[in-house]
């Protein structure tokens, strides 16, 4: 792993963790805070709304993702390392990969957070399981013609390739 500063790293996770409490305190979600910094400046913030959004999607690092990416005007937040409260969730997980970010630091643990009711263990679970062995079934309809939109899309020079 690359080297960092520890201060900087322990005043940005400062800031998550605040975020995460301020959020929590408001009745908005868990405790759960986000910031994303480049070259030294916060450029994306959030914390769990899932509460207050009635959005099962509205963690704080997905809504830190979002700010950062309007803030930016970018889907590519590479250069860029994420500061949560908490180690992120599958989900969570899926899209800071996704915005390309360079590194995560994160408080406490998916260990700590389950033995609270925030078990994603399950989820990783299932996602190391076969299609046909998970809990929720997933099934392929109308594979031809959903490919034959992906064709066209694959086929059009003018795309922007994300």
């Amino acid at each position: 792993m690359s080297s960092f500063e520890k201060k900087q790293a322990e005043k940005y996770m400062r800031h998550a963790i605040e975020l995460g409490r301020k959020g929590m305190q408001a009745g908005d979600g868990g405790p759960f805070g986000t910031v994303i910094v480049k070259n030294g400046e916060i450029i994306g913030e959030g914390w769990n709304r899932v509460i207050a959004t009635n959005d099962p999607t509205a963690h704080g690092e997905m809504m830190a993702i979002r700010d950062a990416c309007k803030r930016t005007n970018s889907f590519i937040l590479s250069g860029c390392d994420l500061y949560t409260s908490g180690e992120p969730c599958p989900m969570c997980l899926g899209a800071i990969y996704w915005a390309r970010i360079d590194r995560i630091f994160y408080g406490f643990g998916v260990q700590d957070a389950a033995e609270i009711g925030f078990d994603d263990r399950f989820i990783y679970e299932q996602l190391a399981k076969p299609l046909e062995q998970r809990q929720i079934p997933e099934i392929q309809v109308l594979d031809s013609e959903a490919l034959e939109v992906l064709k066209v899309y694959a086929a059009n020079p003018d795309r922007i390739k994300y």
